[in-house]
Order: structure tokens, then sequence, then C-alpha cells
């Protein structure tokens, strides 16, 4: 029994080792083709190696951070968005629940109460923390026509606050996008903070160094559309697409962010 157990432990960790692999290479990919291609054959095989160690929180947050990745930037179909997506959100967050106890009951908690759980997190938890966040926010996403989906959004805010907190996480310039992204989703009439989301941006470009394509395109997006500023609009847009887009963890959403950025500029006479 106790060798039982150890080739048990063995195999878990091989493949919690392969689903990282499998994410780094997604990651370092410069043809987005090859990943649209490609990408549901190693979903299915982190599924089988799910259905094999269903209580390995690592390989759950690997899968649903592919999932969630997949389903947001390469399922054109909306409702195979929603599906991939879902999945996404409960693959994370079964990993939350092996890892922080207190969220097991995260997904369709009030505000208030999520809110409680939050100060309870601590650095351990960054990873599965941040998967639940960036899986919800996908999913969240691909059902933007349902208001109660949108009423998380103040929940995931608030999660990503706390995740920066975590001393020793991971991935800040990302969060930093996402929560700068959240603040200028609405104008200011309507509750919208785009000065706040444009300290997140140049936060998050400050942190990678300008090597995140994608920090320079929301914030083009979110806030020099918001306030029609076109000359900040169009230096970051030029500043993406002069850019290596090779970089290493960023190399496939930075050939996407030069994708966009080629076509925000194209439609900036229409818009301005």
């Amino acid at each position: 029994m106790a060798g039982l157990a150890g080739c048990a432990s063995l195999m878990s960790s091989a493949a919690s080792g392969l689903a990282e692999d499998l994410e780094a290479a997604v990651q370092n990919q410069t043809d987005p083709e090859t990943v649209r291609a490609g990408a549901p054959a190693y979903m299915l095989l982190l599924d089988s190696f799910i259905e094999s160690d269903p209580d390995d929180a690592e390989l759950l947050s690997a899968a649903a951070n592919l999932y969630a990745a997949y389903g947001t930037l390469f399922a054109d179909d909306p409702a195979r968005a929603a599906r991939l997506t879902e999945r996404a959100r409960e693959y994370a967050a079964r990993a939350v629940c092996l890892r922080f106890p207190a969220g097991c009951d995260w997904p369709g908690m009030p505000f208030e109460a999520f809110v409680a759980t939050l100060p309870r997190l601590r650095p351990t938890h960054g990873g599965v923390a941040w998967s639940y966040a960036a899986a919800s926010l996908a999913s969240i996403r691909a059902h933007a026509d349902d208001w109660n989906a949108l009423a998380e959004l103040p929940h995931m805010e608030a999660l990503l606050e706390r995740y920066l907190e975590l001393d020793g996480s991971d991935g800040h310039a990302q969060v930093h996008t996402w929560l700068g992204i959240l603040a200028t989703l609405r104008p200011p009439a309507l509750g919208g903070d785009p000065e706040r989301g444009r300290a997140h941006f140049e936060r998050a470009i400050e942190l990678s160094g300008g090597r995140d394509l994608a920090a320079k395109v929301e914030y083009a997006r979110g806030y020099a559309r918001l306030l029609y500023d076109r000359e900040l609009h169009d230096r970051l847009l030029r500043e993406v697409l002069e850019a290596d887009p090779v970089v290493p963890g960023l190399t496939l959403t930075n050939v996407l962010a030069q994708r966009e950025a080629e076509a925000l500029l194209a439609s900036a006479d229409d818009y301005f």
C-alpha cells in the first residue's frame, strides 16, 4: 500500500509538472493559430489527469488557466466561450476549496461575505486566488449579457486588490492591468474611476518594463478612448507595434496585442 501511495504521488507530481510545462509552451508560442488548433488536445489531457487525481490543486489551477485563456482568446462562438470559461471557473473553484476552505462557497457568495474571507488569504494561496480571479473574469466576460454575472465584478476587484497585498505573489503586472480594465469599464458619471485605472495601467507597464504589450493596448482602449485622448491612444499603440513581441511568458499575448493595436489604430479616425 505504501508503494502504491508513493507511485500515485509521483504520478500526480509529474502531471502537475506537465501542466506547468504546457502552460509555459502556450505562453511562449509565436503563432496564435498553432495554439488555437493544438490547445484543445492538451485541455483534454489535463481533464484526464484531473479524472485520475481530482484533488491536485496545482493541476486544477493549471487547467483553469488554460481553459480561461482559450475560452477568452480563441472561442469565437459565444456559447462555446461560455462552456469553456465555466469549466475554467469550476476547476479554479475546486482548487480554491482544496487550498483555502474559507473560499469553498465563493461562487455565488454575497459581496460582504466574500470580502470578509479575503483577510484570511495568505501568500501560499496566491496561485489558486489568481486562477479563480482569472477564470471568473473570463466567465463574466463570456456572460456579459447576464446581470447576475456582472454583479460579481466587485468581488473580483476586491480579490485582485487582496492578491496584490500577498507577499511573494506572481503576475503583479497582469493584476494591475485587470484592475485598470475594471476601473475604466464605465465612465465617471456611471461610477467608473479612470484615473485609478490609469495608475494601474502605468504600474503594469512599469512592472513589466514595457514588455507586457497587452497592458498598453488596454490602457489605450480603456483609458485613452474613454477620455478621448487621441495623442495618448496613438502613442501607446505605435509603441506596441514597434516592440519585439517575443518575451518569455508573454509572447502569445504580445502577438495578439499587436493585432489588437493594429485594429484599434485603423479605427481611430472613426472613433475620435
